[in-house]
């Protein structure tokens, strides 16, 4: 296995050999003690190349996320325990400069496993991290290969903290971080004393060292903020005094903060990162902030505190201060403006912001000067306008990685004044930025005339800036402006200064002010009547065809958020309201996706593609005139792009696109199915055929839906489809697996019979016994395919296999029982029970399971399915009661000894069902539109990712159906089969006497 690893890796670098070798590779992982001989190979350095073990470890980081807890081909539990013994040692190995990318992933490696199996199958972790970590700096001086050691070390912990700050507080989250603090504690308040000491000496040491002591003292901070991310540990509060003493700035982070670096540490020579020094102040900055939020009472044990660090951001970032312009000092300046933004915000420091002369220097000396736009961000305007319109509308996926609140100058400045605003200084802070806004106004109207001031826009861009950010005090990325500053008359401002330059032609006024006017209208969104946003959008579908692509992607950002406005859950927008612009809306988006030439560069701007499924959502039947071209230009859109999918969010909405489109055209009209499958079935078989795994769940759930939709005979083509879905291979993609489900749950309901003469229920049955139930993840899927067998194949053609099915479900119950499973496999045997299926009665159930063991029926209803019915959510209540109540009076097993001994207590449950407050009457729910659930799925803060992600496509989800729709009234139901049981047993009233006499 050894020998053959280099060159397996060196030809998956090479884009002729790539397919074969990975291929290779996955079969060889599946070998014992593979994952230990890949770890081991990234870590020889002699006679390996740096891009082979390069390759290696990222094939071992993904193994580990793909297969550690995989249910189907895991890890064996030996390389497992080899792997945790070896990859931090492999940290030290890789603790040379030349490595930090390999380490890199290596730390990462570590870090998920420790997100499964720390602290519990990895206690030792910790202990192991901090064996390796150099003793005390008095007794062995630092040198740089110690730092670096001591920085691969801290890399690693950090990496397994982090995802502390994100965690609900829970007793397990508690029970891990003090597991930590007992072994890490310590060893870090010894490191953090050291390291800053060492690093605030004024000694001359060499650049280099102080270089590394900096970045170890980056990730001290970063680990000191994981560390009081959740709670204040005893050991950081008892030194609260260490780090924060105010007097004299003597605490430690105020030092830092304080700290102006040296040449060396700062002389990076790419302008765009930030300086070490930068980036230490940034980490002070971000846990002074925690703390005004978690801990203000540790802030008060010493006067001053906060009034030190508003003096050191001050310093920083006020009027006067200089040396913060560059793009590498964003993240500290705008960290700092949050600080600020934070404390006024807590109500804690009153009477630090409360004057009118605090406020205005605020407004001058913080705000003003930082919502100007720069000359970077001009240059990202023209040349990587996505970049900018990311950052500028902080939506998800930017690529600086900041948090979606905060991301830029500008709105880390705007935030202080809401935070102002918000705060109860509305009147002050509104009257003082009036005066800025009405001078800036005044600049640009005076510069209209002949020899006008060129750079006047820039006035006018800052004051329409300044205007929204006082004029919000509520606001979130997918709603827009929830709440307004009442001394702010925003759509006066609109109609005075903003509209002129949302009606100009292209040419009339600089973009950035068109920008401006769309901006606006896609912030206060929520402030507009429904008559004036459609007035508008004759405008936003002209901007649409801008040349400018700033202008035309915010032009199809704000239609798509104005047509997702919502009155509670009514959509505000109806297909009739746009009717007469839709066909121009979506030819001019269409258009600009068209026009834009390669596949990554249609793809690039998903904004656009998001804005014709808007469209299509929204106008719905009024499309059937002209669908055949817009199908056909989706469909050729498609093809596009389909040569190198590059941007999932883009592919989601495509195809989303494709399914609105038909949804709505064939349910009013259902002769136009041929024509979508007619379009699409010869694209879709390229993509199965050429594999392109990033679409093919896409596929499988538009191919369920056009199934769906027959009411007739199934046609040959979708007959032929069927013997490839069977085949086991297509079912190794984890992303497939919903989209496959969804399509033979068709087919299950469209041609059984055929299934059941073509002998492919057994194949069925297959893929559930050997691929789905086996698998904690898809056990779900599986759950729900089986559910479909028994609605749709006979009990005559079931019975050779039901005894085989239900052994498997007892096995996996016996053998991997998760909570999760418990219920599923509840809801099973009651879903059985329930659906009114000939011959499939509650006892052939039953029946089965004592068929394999004695009274084993008793034992499960003990164990298992009393303890799940507390759980059972409300969409799945009526198929419950349902089942409960056929087993209770249908079932002669359940009157037999031991079984009847159940019965008073499954009653008493059943009856608590019916007395829950979330029980509801549904009747009536059919009358609501079949579409409202579209548009309960919005994308604004998906994650999209090709790996094993499944996407959901909204539009192809058809109603849901009522398994037991025979039953109208379930009360009903259980009175009247009482009652008939009664007549005929005479234990009933004992056994009800028997039942709880709370609910009876």
């Amino acid at each position: 296995m050894s020998a053959d690893l280099p060159a397996l890796l060196q030809a998956s670098l090479h884009p002729h050999s790539r397919q074969q070798a990975e291929s290779s590779l996955n079969a060889l992982s599946l070998q014992p003690g593979f994952a230990v001989a890949l770890l081991r190979l990234v870590l020889s350095s002699a006679g390996v190349d740096r891009p082979v073990r390069l390759a290696g470890v990222v094939y071992l980081k993904n193994l580990v996320m793909m297969r550690w807890e995989e249910d189907i081909n895991p890890l064996p539990e030996i390389d497992k325990a080899t792997l945790r013994a070896e990859l931090v040692p492999g940290l030290i190995v890789l603790s040379n400069t030349q490595d930090k990318t390999i380490r890199a992933q290596i730390a990462k490696s570590v870090s998920l496993i420790a997100e499964l199996d720390f602290p519990e199958r990895w206690s030792g972790l910790i202990d192991q991290l901090i064996s390796h970590l150099p003793t005390s700096t008095s007794l062995s001086p630092p040198t740089s290969l110690t730092q670096n050691l001591t920085i691969s070390i801290l890399e690693t912990a950090h990496s397994i903290f982090q995802p502390w700050r994100a965690h609900v507080r829970s007793d397990s989250l508690f029970a891990e971080i003090n597991f930590v603090l007992s072994r890490f504690g310590d060893k870090f308040m010894q490191l953090f004393r050291e390291t800053a000491s060492l690093l605030l000496s004024p000694s001359n040491e060499d650049t280099e060292l102080k270089d590394l002591q900096a970045q170890t003292m980056i990730l001290l901070l970063d680990i000191f903020y994981d560390l009081t991310c959740q709670d204040l540990p005893p050991i950081i509060e008892d030194a609260h005094e260490e780090f924060y003493q105010p007097e004299g700035g003597r605490g430690w982070l105020l030092r830092i903060l304080r700290w102006g670096g040296v040449a060396g540490v700062d002389a990076e020579t790419d302008d765009t990162t930030p300086s070490l020094s930068s980036q230490l102040k940034t980490r002070v900055l971000e846990i002074a902030e925690l703390y005004i939020k978690l801990y203000p009472d540790q802030l008060s044990r010493f006067p001053g505190t906060i009034e030190a660090f508003v003096s050191g951001v001050w310093e920083l970032v006020g009027a006067g201060a200089g040396g913060l312009g560059g793009v590498r000092d964003d993240l500290l300046v705008s960290q700092s403006l949050r600080f600020i933004s934070t404390a006024i915000r807590s109500g804690y420091y009153r009477s630090l912001f409360s004057s009118r002369e605090t406020i205005a220097g605020l407004v001058e000396g913080v705000v003003v000067p930082n919502v100007g736009l720069r000359d970077h961000e001009m240059e990202q305007f023209e040349d990587d306008p996505l970049e900018f319109i990311r950052l500028d509308l902080s939506l998800p996926g930017s690529s600086t990685g900041l948090s979606a609140d905060i991301t830029t100058r500008r709105q880390a400045a705007a935030d202080v004044l809401q935070a102002l605003v918000g705060s109860g200084y509305e009147s002050e802070a509104t009257e003082i930025v009036g005066g800025w806004i009405g001078r800036g106004l005044e600049r640009y109207n005076a510069s209209r005339g002949a020899g006008g001031d060129g750079e006047a826009w820039k006035a006018k861009d800052s004051a329409v800036y300044l205007l929204t950010a006082v004029a919000t005090r509520g606001s979130t990325t997918q709603h827009g402006v929830t709440s307004t500053n009442t001394l702010v008359d925003v759509v006066r401002f609109f109609t005075e200064h903003v509209f002129q330059d949302l009606q100009a032609q292209a040419g009339e006024v600089h973009p950035i002010l068109q920008v401006d006017a769309i901006r606006f209208l896609y912030t206060f969104r929520n402030q507009l009547t429904k008559d004036q946003l459609l007035s508008v959008l004759p405008l936003l579908v002209r901007h649409l065809g801008s040349d400018n692509y700033v202008c035309y992607t915010y032009a199809a950002i704000t239609i798509d958020r104005v047509l997702f406005i919502k009155q509670g859950t009514q959509l505000l927008f109806t297909q009739t309201d746009i009717r007469d612009i839709s066909p121009a809306l979506l030819n001019a988006v269409l258009s600009k996706i068209e026009g834009a030439g390669s596949a990554e560069k249609v793809a690039e701007n998903d904004h656009l593609m998001k804005c014709a499924m808007r469209v299509i959502v929204t106008a719905r039947q009024t499309l059937t005139p002209g669908y055949e071209r817009t199908l056909q230009r989706l469909v050729g859109i498609l093809g596009v792009v389909s040569k190198n999918p590059s941007n999932p969010n883009f592919d989601q909405f495509i195809f989303e696109s494709i399914s609105a489109l038909m949804r709505f055209v064939v349910s009013g009209t259902p002769t136009t199915l041929p024509t979508f499958e007619q379009a699409l079935f010869e694209p879709f078989t390229i993509i199965i055929q050429q594999e392109i795994e990033q679409y093919i769940p896409y596929v499988f759930q538009i191919l369920a839906q056009m199934l769906e939709l027959h009411t007739a005979d199934v046609p040959t083509d979708y007959r032929s489809l069927l013997p490839f879905l069977l085949q086991p291979a297509i079912w190794q993609q984890k992303g497939s697996i919903p989209g496959l489900v969804k399509l033979l749950k068709a087919f299950l309901a469209r041609d059984a019979k055929q299934m059941v003469v073509a002998g492919q229920v057994a194949a069925v049955l297959g893929i559930i016994q050997q691929r789905l139930i086996p698998s904690k993840i898809n056990d779900v899927w599986g759950m729900e395919l089986l559910q479909a067998v028994m609605q749709n194949i006979p009990v005559a053609d079931l019975r050779p296999y039901f005894r085989a099915i239900v052994i498997n479900l007892l096995t996996r119950l016996q053998t991997s029982k998760t909570d999760q499973y418990v219920y599923l496999l509840t809801y099973f045997l009651l879903f059985t029970m329930a659906i009114k299926v000939d011959g499939l009665t509650p006892d052939y159930l039953i029946g089965t399971v004592e068929e394999i063991q004695s009274q084993l029926w008793s034992q499960i209803l003990n164990n298992f399915v009393v303890g799940q019915l507390p759980k059972v959510p409300l969409k799945d209540h009526k198929v419950v009661v349902v089942g409960l109540t056929r087993m209770l009076t249908q079932s002669d097993i359940m009157m037999q000894e031991p079984n009847v001994h159940t019965w008073p207590g499954m009653f008493t449950a059943l009856v608590k069902l019916f007395q829950e407050p979330k029980y509801i009457d549904k009747k009536g729910a059919e009358a609501h539109d079949p579409h409202n659930g579209l548009t309960d799925v919005d994308f604004e803060e998906q994650n999209a990712g090709y790996q094993a992600a499944y996407s959901r496509l909204a539009a192809s989800e058809s109603a849901t159906s009522d398994p037991v729709a025979y039953v109208s009234d379930p009360k009903e139901f259980l009175a009247q089969e009482l009652l008939r049981l009664s007549k005929s047993e005479p234990r009933v009233k004992s056994l009800l006497g028997a039942a709880d006499p709370q609910v009876t």
